[in-house]
């Protein structure tokens, strides 16, 4: 039989952290929302400034809130779900989650949202995803990669939004802050083909051809997959060959972005 331990009384940061999350749970505070200051909430809780303290640095380590110091600082809801991004991160991290998983991964779920994405798009919609690629065929004329990178990535957030589905947005948003984190390590994808790509899938879209819409998705999910995997192979052989003391250099540098 299990052994249980006696039960312990809620500490005074844990009371006011469960109470914040229920405020999040019941839509009365949304992303994007500031809390009250310190002395306000010790003040509405009846405790110390210091248990509101703990309370916001215990939420800004589950990536609940965010801490912004100066004039225009404070405890900030953020948005999405950091929770999710956080886990799969520190699995990637640590070596538990493999670009193969990834990719298989992003592949199937994909497919889920272009599908539904056929059924419940509506014209804005189409609007915001032909934006979208306006400003990536913009930001690839002028060679600007790195920028290009947030539209691209940008446009798997919208299209997931088309499917009204809360679980596939906050699915989809975990999975591309995960590849915006590796193709920042590795690079940009200098694929010049990719806004002619997305063009033809939002025709398909359009066209509500499910079908067509996924084969053009997972090819060029599969395409920057082989990408990151050469440079992956890369910049394993470059700490190979580096002396040890720039292979742990490299290695805490890596690290260091991984957990960014």
């Amino acid at each position: 039989m299990p052994d249980f331990g006696p039960i312990r009384p809620k500490r005074v940061f844990e009371e006011i952290c469960e109470r914040i999350r229920n405020e999040l749970s019941s839509g009365t505070l949304r992303p994007g929302d500031k809390l009250p200051p310190e002395r306000e909430l010790a003040e509405q809780f009846g405790v110390s400034r210091t248990a509101v303290r703990e309370a916001f640095r215990s939420l800004e380590i589950s990536g609940l809130i965010r801490l912004q110091k100066g004039a225009k600082g404070g405890a900030f809801i953020l948005d999405g779900n950091p929770t999710v991004r956080q886990s799969l991160q520190d699995m990637v991290s640590v070596g538990h989650v493999s670009l193969n998983d990834m990719t298989e991964a992003r592949v199937l779920i994909q497919e889920a949202i272009v599908r539904l994405a056929c059924k419940r798009a509506t014209e804005a919609d189409f609007a915001a995803l032909e934006a979208d690629i306006d400003r990536t065929e913009e930001l690839t004329r002028q060679g600007r990669l790195r920028e290009r990178l947030d539209y691209s990535i940008n446009f798997h957030k919208v299209l997931a939004l088309t499917t009204k589905n809360q679980v596939m947005i906050i699915t989809i948003d975990a999975l591309t802050y995960i590849l915006r984190i590796l193709i920042n390590q590795l690079g940009p994808h200098p694929r010049l083909d990719l806004v002619e790509s997305r063009r033809k899938f939002l025709k398909h879209l359009r066209a509500r051809d499910a079908d067509a819409a996924v084969e053009e998705m997972t090819d060029h999910l599969t395409k920057l997959h082989q990408h990151l995997v050469r440079e992956q192979h890369r910049a394993d052989r470059r700490r190979v060959r580096a002396p040890p003391r720039l292979q742990a250099r490299a290695f805490g540098k890596a690290h260091t972005s991984a957990r960014a």
